[in-house]
């Protein structure tokens, strides 16, 4: 929302009016405080919102008597693990400030740093999976990333406590779609300022700065001390350092724009058109230009025509069709799938690669940075090996080549595999060209050596079954089949008897004799293990 529409929404107040809405402020902070003994959680980013609402809250706690500091403030981080490094770095150090600060001061803030599950996280989705880059129609991450891990966080603290207050730095000012959700929670407010949350059971939202504008943000910011001993000019260097220009107008009163619409989020994002705030911090600083490959990744991930990285079927292996819009002519074409094995490789290589050169060659601050986590590199390998059955086992070999280390796995018993890169390369060789048939291949061989290990093997046939149906045709035969299933259904629908027997027709084929093999139906397995017996030859007499 720009600073002419922010001022239109919301007059503009002189410092001394807002001087006197920080004191009521403070007051109504400290009245909700000892009301009861519902914990508080209060969410923070690092950003300029957040800070500002944590900071209202510490210094209003701080003014009460130390016999009434009883209730614990949680303040929760979610790192989704592919944040901006240097707000990654910032908010790291800020919770250990709070941490320490808290103890000194004897203050009731506990800070938590919470994570998403190792399945979840940007590199396994992407890289393990082959889910595509994120997409507005496939926002796949929001709610793995970010949402769950805090979901779960609160979720806990309602077990323990039956009800939590939630305190975010939310603005109606941020944005028009903000301001209408806000005012929709309005409407089923309980109480001054506390929301409730369908997503969230027994949790109230309390939103202090919903009114502020960035301006008085800013003001408050840069005139109020930081109590937890963290720079908040050093805060507003890094968004002017954010910004395209590199330019922060000095916040001296109301009436003065702010830099306030600096973006600061996931430097993988390809929700939004260009990551305008990490290739500004390129541009403003040459000690920042060791993000230059992270930027590329992201823009080479950012690609909207994408298909030839990707397999023509879903994940689960079955070709979608849907219609598309091409220049205004209407086709029907498959839905593409997962990344294809040759690039996620070639993800996983772009990540090594730049996490090797930033701990070589970034600044000493960033030596230790770490892109992609052991954790997550253990589970992208048993992905591909458990689940995607490329017994190759290729992840060790890219990551001793990409960053002249051998690859620790650290999950008990990781790589005790049966085969490895010697015999997929015979597989391979074998198979050449037909890459459907070394895929069906290596999908047999993985899953009769999962069900090796087992005691019972219940199952095996069921399984074997499902590889022949994802794999044992082309591309084109694959295509073609869905076709057909499409304009079947689409035909009994419609009640089109006509069609219907059009299509069979098209689809019988003749009647196989002896040497006729391409009259001969596809055999899936459970047919060729168990042949059954033909009618016709062992018809009985009356």
């Amino acid at each position: 929302m720009s600073e002419q529409s922010q001022m239109s929404l919301f007059p503009p107040r002189t410092v001394d009016e807002l001087v006197e809405d920080i004191e009521k402020l403070t007051q109504e902070v400290q009245a909700l405080y000892c009301l009861d003994e519902v914990p508080w959680i209060v969410g923070y980013s690092g950003g300029k919102d957040s800070t500002a609402t944590l900071q209202l809250i510490w210094n209003a706690v701080a003014q009460l008597p130390m016999e009434k500091r009883t209730k614990t403030i949680h303040v929760i981080t979610t790192d989704t693990l592919v944040e901006n490094p240097i707000v990654a770095t910032w908010v790291r150090k800020s919770l250990d400030r709070i941490k320490e600060a808290a103890m000194e001061q004897k203050m009731p803030f506990e800070p938590h740093l919470l994570h998403p599950k190792v399945k979840d996280t940007f590199w396994v989705c992407l890289i393990g999976k082959g889910y595509p880059a994120p997409r507005s129609r496939f926002r796949w991450c929001t709610d793995r990333l970010k949402i769950q891990p805090a979901n779960n966080f609160i979720r806990s603290m309602v077990r323990d406590n039956g009800e939590v207050i939630l305190v975010l730095g939310m603005r109606k000012a941020e944005s028009v779609s903000r301001s209408a959700t806000m005012q929709k929670h309005e409407e089923k407010r309980v109480r001054d300022r506390l929301s409730p949350r369908s997503s969230l059971i027994n949790s109230l939202v309390y939103t202090p700065i919903e009114d502020w504008r960035n301006d008085e943000v800013w003001i408050y910011l840069n005139q109020w001390t930081n109590p937890w001993g963290q720079s908040n000019k050093d805060l507003f260097t890094m968004y002017r350092g954010a910004t395209a220009d590199n330019e922060c107008p000095l916040v001296v009163d109301t009436s003065t724009p702010s830099c306030g619409d600096s973006r600061f989020g996931c430097w993988v994002c390809t929700l939004v058109n260009q990551d305008k705030s990490m290739q500004a911090m390129i541009q403003n600083d040459d000690e920042k230009e060791w993000m230059m490959p992270l930027l590329e990744i992201r823009n080479e991930l950012d690609i909207h025509e994408d298909h030839d990285k990707r397999d023509f079927r879903r994940i689960y292996g079955k070709v979608e069709l849907f219609e598309r819009n091409n220049e205004g002519e209407m086709t029907v074409v498959p839905i593409p799938g997962p990344y294809l094995k040759k690039w996620r490789e070639h993800w996983l290589r772009k990540v090594l690669s730049a996490q090797t050169g930033v701990r070589k060659n970034g600044p000493e601050d960033m030596r230790d940075i770490t892109l992609i986590t052991l954790d997550e590199l253990s589970e992208i390998r048993k992905i591909w090996l458990e689940e995607k059955h490329e017994f190759d086992d290729s992840l060790p070999k890219i990551y001793e080549e990409e960053t002249g280390e051998p690859f620790e796995d650290p999950r008990p018993g990781a790589g005790n595999q049966l085969w490895g890169s010697d015999e997929w390369e015979v597989l391979d060789e074998i198979c050449q060209p037909d890459t459907m048939h070394l895929e069906l291949m290596s999908k047999l061989i993985g899953t009769e050596y999962k069900y090796h290990t087992k005691s019972r093997r219940t199952g095996v046939y069921d399984a074997l079954e499902k590889c022949f149906e994802s794999s044992s045709r082309s591309q084109e035969e694959a295509i073609e089949n869905a076709h057909y299933k499409r304009d079947l259904k689409t035909a009994a629908k419609e009640g089109d008897v006509y069609a219907i027997k059009q299509l069979k027709n098209r689809d019988m084929k003749p009647s196989a004799t002896d040497g006729d093999v391409a009259g001969i139906k596809q055999l899936s397995w459970g047919t060729m293990k168990y042949p059954s017996i033909n009618s016709d030859d062992d018809d009985v007499e009356n």
